[in-house]
């Protein structure tokens, strides 16, 4: 096994199958035998060709006649990556990705690369192709941002994240690391995390003194909780709970973080493959959700006390759309910390702003 033949494996699965990238390439890598170098290498390319996928298409398609069997598909994206988007020299490109063709396509391939390794795109067939999201989400987010920042969200949402480690050790993006600093917490409190998995924001708020209920709907995203604060040496009490229905009795906690489902249109460059998988319908049915788990919710809170509501997304249907909760009002004192901007009744930071996750916060008083 080579790092290109891992990567091919891997994305074949992505694209075959319907894999998720995240959950594929670990077990894949650790079954590999591959070296620190050629790990980080296959990981490249797997993430990589499959965010890059639409324009990888069309750097090959101008030198197809008749569109390729899935397998060779998958081959010629994997070759097009290295040539338009590494530094990777191209006749090691070209020579080591032909190597992986069976022999029946291996003249195919090597010729339709050699034409992409010398042949420069002089016109893309749209914006969105060229920067390798479906028409939809570049739309949605020039309505939403405007074209400046829609652009600028979508081409840093094309580079791999930054890795950000807290001074516990735990990696945690910056953005979701202000988001459980915008809570607020105090020694003594009780607070409940209603989506805690996998328990980056929970441990956190635990290290402030806090009382802190970590919450999830299935077992194994509790234990993922547990397995992280046990290693952090962070104390929690964990339950297993639908956040639309938390068994929770009101007014028990002092503050209440939502961190809810989303469409995720926040973190593309960290979810690879979420760009060709989420749809506007999506978009609906999780700002339902979002509304449902607001409503029950805020019934946990004391009077006085914060509901936060976070989500890693950009679109007003799954933030500033949802109406502020009877008997609360939105919560005029800015974040304590981070790059955020107003936006509507709450705060936004785009992936561009700080080279972060992109993420919208909303934060409420209780005031009967």
């Amino acid at each position: 096994m080579n790092a290109r033949r891992v990567a091919l494996d891997t994305l074949r699965r992505i694209e075959s199958d319907g894999a998720f990238a995240n959950l594929v390439l670990g077990p894949t890598l650790e079954r590999s035998g591959l070296d620190h170098r050629d790990r980080q290498l296959a990981t490249d390319l797997v993430y990589g060709t499959t965010r890059m996928r639409r324009a990888l298409d069309a750097l090959v398609d101008r030198f197809v006649t008749a569109p390729p069997d899935p397998a060779t598909r998958t081959l010629l994206r994997l070759g097009a990556y290295q040539l338009a988007y590494t530094e990777i020299p191209a006749h090691a490109a070209v020579s080591e990705t032909v190597a992986l063709a069976p022999k029946r396509t291996r003249g195919f391939v090597n010729a339709v690369l050699r034409r992409v390794a010398s042949t420069p795109m002089t016109a893309w067939p749209s914006e969105w192709s060229r920067l390798s999201y479906p028409d939809w989400i570049g739309e949605r987010l020039t309505a939403e941002l405007g074209t400046d920042d829609a652009l600028a969200a979508l081409e840093r949402m094309n580079r791999a994240p930054q890795v950000t480690t807290r001074p516990d050790g735990y990696v945690q993006d910056e953005a979701s690391q202000w988001v459980a600093a915008a809570v607020a917490a105090e020694p003594g409190e009780v607070v409940l995390d209603l989506c805690a998995a996998p328990g980056g924001k929970a441990t956190a708020l635990a290290a402030t003194g806090a009382h802190v209920i970590a919450a999830d709907s299935r077992p194994a995203r509790v234990r993922q909780v547990a397995d992280n604060a046990a290693r952090l040496g962070a104390d929690l009490g964990l339950l297993v709970a639908d956040a639309a229905a938390p068994p929770i009795r009101p007014g028990a906690a002092d503050a209440v973080l939502i961190d809810a489902p989303c469409s995720g249109l926040g973190v593309l460059r960290r979810r690879a493959d979420s760009r060709w998988r989420v749809t506007p319908a999506d978009i609906d049915q999780l700002a339902a959700l979002q509304r449902r788990i607001l409503a029950a919710a805020a019934p946990l809170v004391r009077p006085g006390g914060r509901l936060v509501y976070s989500v890693c997304t950009l679109t007003r249907a799954e933030s500033i759309d949802h109406a502020v909760p009877e008997g609360f009002e939105a919560d005029p004192t800015p974040p304590p910390e981070g790059e955020w901007r107003p936006y509507g009744h709450g705060w936004r930071v785009l992936p561009h702003d700080a080279d972060t996750d992109g993420m919208t916060l909303l934060r409420y008083r209780r005031m009967t």
